[in-house]
């Protein structure tokens, strides 16, 4: 019997459960992005990491510990950020993450934070105003092997589509007058907008990517803990706060 427990037994870190971990250790361990501008970026000169994620990741710590900045900023990567969680080097994964079945099979996720979904970047004074607009006469520039271009052929099977390298380039192709429109996920094209003001992001989302905050599997006390924070900061008007700081505008109800 007592073999079978010892094998059955999840590990320690699990065991012990997050929040006594957290409060264990004096601080929340995020896993964040340091590379997507208005969500997780790291500015060179001051180290200083900053975006939508870090504020809803500062709000967690809050609420377990008191003090939003009783946390630590982990840099994560869309394949590093789950072996990180599961193996006790981050306490959550606040990341940009689309929540999904496949996901699901090996953590577990918080109530939905911010929903991204696929949408058109274009010149601040383009007639366009949907994907629908978009005609066999449209050029739509997005980025080589990415999903963007399977979902734009199917919403827009009329238009050009032209792949770059990266969205950087795409971008750049657009501002030189390459095309009419750039496609990504809105969460993208929210931070190149920020850089240029002559470009705006449609309202009009033509996907769904729900974001959810990742958490050990089993975890049920720190999920209703990160759920009640969410629930506070949207009764509170906190959310809607951080939102129009770095998306610009307030979120659609």
């Amino acid at each position: 019997m007592g073999t079978l427990a010892a094998c059955s037994k999840p590990s320690d870190q699990e065991a012990q459960g997050t929040i006594a971990k957290i409060k264990e250790q004096g601080k929340v361990i995020a896993g964040v992005k340091y590379d997507l501008n208005l969500f997780g970026l790291k500015d060179p000169s001051t180290g200083q990491v900053q975006g939508l994620d870090i504020d809803i990741a500062k709000a967690i710590a809050k609420k377990v510990l008191g003090d939003e900045n009783a946390i630590e900023l982990k840099e994560v990567t869309s394949k590093t950020r789950i072996p990180m969680l599961k193996n006790g080097e981050i306490d959550m994964i606040v990341a940009t993450m689309t929540i999904t079945e496949e996901r699901k099979q090996e953590i577990d996720f918080s109530d939905v934070y911010f929903t991204a979904g696929q949408s058109l970047l274009v010149p601040a004074n383009s007639p366009i105003t949907s994907v629908k607009d978009l005609t066999k006469a449209s050029k739509v520039l997005t980025a080589k092997g990415s999903t963007s271009t399977k979902n734009v052929r199917e919403a827009a099977p009329d238009a050009q589509v032209l792949e770059f390298e990266n969205y950087a380039e795409a971008f750049t192709a657009l501002k030189a007058g390459q095309g009419d429109a750039l496609t990504t996920d809105n969460a993208l094209l929210f931070g190149m907008a920020k850089q240029d003001p002559n470009f705006k992001v449609l309202d009009e989302t033509f996907t769904e990517e729900p974001y959810g905050i990742g958490i050990r599997k089993g975890d049920t006390e720190f999920v209703n803990l990160v759920n009640e924070t969410l629930k506070e900061l949207k009764e509170n008007g906190q959310y809607d706060a951080i939102y129009e700081k770095w998306i610009g505008k307030k979120p659609t109800k």
